[in-house]
């Protein structure tokens, strides 16, 4: 039985597709992203932008459904409080909200706001346990990756965020993920100003060896590319083809995975 079901209700960097203002508006299509965000296991959001609600309801996801979101970062197309709010207000108890230690939440109603010490574990129910690390993100948006595990399955979401932090690296090591989600904002060229905290092609070629040898991942890891800018990178068929010589898939809207 596969440990993690999950959905990809966003797979875009912040300049989002014109598309999302015509027919795209009302369905998922390769080259319409939306903010990034995924839905694991029905119950588990992983961010919550402006889109939400929007890619929730075309999903067929229920907001009550929702138990907890999970934040990388405090940045708008990632944390919109006034989404996080409507899905609190769909329930009865309240939401929880992981973020980072260190970030400041505004008043939302009904949500109940963890704070996670980056490299400790917190179990997270129905078997899982969570676990934030260390991210190559702007420090004003407080940023983590996740590394959610259950039974010894594990999965990094490893979106808006270049390379991996030495710390990150050292506590991943031998880890062996079953799937790893990486950031893929910039396309396949070289000179980007982004490198700095979002991760390029040519980038994701040098760092997959070295996460290899590591032992971070195997030839067993399940790798996707996701938080893609579309003015970044050629339409998503192309991008598939690039990235099959790294055997890396291209994440899109309305793509289910279960690993």
């Amino acid at each position: 039985m596969s440990a993690f079901k999950l959905l990809f209700l966003g797979t875009c960097a912040c300049d989002f597709s014109p598309k999302l203002r015509t027919e795209f508006a009302e369905k998922f299509d390769d080259n319409a992203r939306r903010a990034s965000m995924m839905l694991m296991n029905e119950h588990f959001l992983i961010d919550c932008g402006p889109h939400c609600l929007d890619s929730m309801r075309i999903a067929g996801i229920d907001c009550s459904a929702i138990t907890d979101i999970f934040v990388t970062h405090l940045h708008s197309d990632h944390f919109d409080p006034e989404n996080i709010e409507t899905i609190a207000l769909a329930k009865t108890d309240p939401l929880r909200v992981w973020v980072s230690d260190e970030a400041e939440v505004p008043g939302i109603r009904n949500i109940q706001v963890i704070r996670m010490e980056k490299f400790v574990s917190y179990d997270i129910g129905c078997g899982f346990s969570v676990t934030g690390v260390a991210a190559n993100h702007n420090r004003d948006a407080f940023p983590q990756h996740l590394l959610f595990e259950k039974q010894g399955e594990k999965f990094l979401y490893g979106c808006d965020g270049a390379w991996l932090m030495n710390e990150t690296m050292e506590f991943l090591l031998n880890a062996k993920l079953q799937l790893l989600v990486l950031d893929g904002t910039c396309g396949d060229y070289v000179g980007d100003v982004r490198m700095s905290d979002h991760n390029s092609i040519p980038m994701i070629r040098l760092m997959l060896p070295s996460l290899k040898n590591c032992g971070v991942i195997d030839d067993k890891t399940e790798i996707y590319i996701s938080h893609l800018a579309p003015s970044l990178h050629k339409p998503h068929a192309e991008t598939v083809e690039i990235m099959k010589e790294m055997n890396v898939k291209v994440a899109c809207d309305g793509l289910w995975l279960s690993v």
